[in-house]
């Protein structure tokens, strides 16, 4: 499911299309406004509903948290719902799985991907994209007990579970790893942990909030990646929304609240 040149990790991920992330189970909702369910509408410039589309499973980005019944949450999923609020819109919410997120933005079945998209040449000819509002670097896990694993080159000859569509399976495949397609985060993981795989590459900040919401000690960050890249949201091309989003980005940024969400699940600002 786009921090997307970088790399999807542990606690869900997916097999993309042109991106990286996990997949769950499908479930919609309406944020900001009105929490009762209503119809999908399209988005307009005068108000309405923004349809946004997102994995559900991809901690700490956006993901189902038990402990709220539920309740869809995360730093992608707060960030798109200020960005409603500032828009005078409700946001409705649609788990999808990586593998076909981007077809239902294609299809028009909804207007945003909220799902820490990696910004690169080969997407942004296909779809608009956002300012950006994450800032990342790559990193690849491995068993605890690996130590064969130093370096981003170390995975010329290994085998890596990713999403097959997203940016860090092309991280891998270039440094010479053979990819095995998982749907998500937590198959890579289990994946990783049953030896069937060798490692995984993903988005650092999700692999750090794995192990310290998960405490796995059966796995480790083996090394990082000398990438940075920059998430931000995808639209379809030409979209009308899309500077309407930037502006409420901006908005978002200058008062502060942007790096009051980023602190919230991160202890810092990501966002630049």
């Amino acid at each position: 499911m786009l921090r997307r040149s970088a790399l999807t990790l542990f606690a869900a991920a997916a097999v993309a299309a042109l991106s990286a992330c996990s997949g769950g189970g499908p479930a919609d909702g309406i944020v900001g406004g009105s929490s009762s369910p209503s119809a999908s509408g399209s988005a307009t410039a005068s108000g309405g509903v923004l349809r946004v589309a997102s994995e559900g499973t991809y901690s700490p980005f956006t993901y189902h948290d038990a402990a709220n019944g539920g309740q869809l949450t995360g730093y992608d999923v707060d960030v798109i719902t200020a960005v409603a609020e500032q828009m005078g819109m409700q946001v409705e919410f649609t788990d999808v799985t990586f593998d076909a997120i981007f077809a239902g933005l294609e299809a028009g079945r909804y207007d945003v991907v909220a799902n820490q998209v990696t910004v690169n040449p080969e997407r942004q000819a296909l779809y608009d994209f956002s300012t950006p509002y994450t800032v990342s670097t790559g990193a690849i896990i491995t068993r605890a007990d690996d130590t064969s694993i130093t370096s981003l080159a170390g995975l010329a000859g290994k085998t890596t579970a990713q999403s097959l569509t997203s940016n860090w399976a092309q991280v891998a495949t270039d440094a010479g790893a053979q990819v095995e397609g998982v749907e998500g985060f937590t198959q890579a993981v289990t994946l990783l942990k049953q030896g069937r795989v060798d490692a995984t590459v993903n988005d650092d900040l999700a692999a750090l909030d794995y192990l310290k919401t998960t405490g796995d000690t059966d796995v480790k960050i083996a090394a990082k990646t000398d990438d940075t890249s920059e998430q931000a949201f995808a639209l379809q091309k030409g979209s009308d929304l899309t500077p309407k989003i930037d502006a409420a980005l901006q908005t978002l940024a200058d008062d502060g609240e942007l790096a009051a969400i980023s602190q919230k699940y991160f202890g810092q600002d990501v966002s630049k």
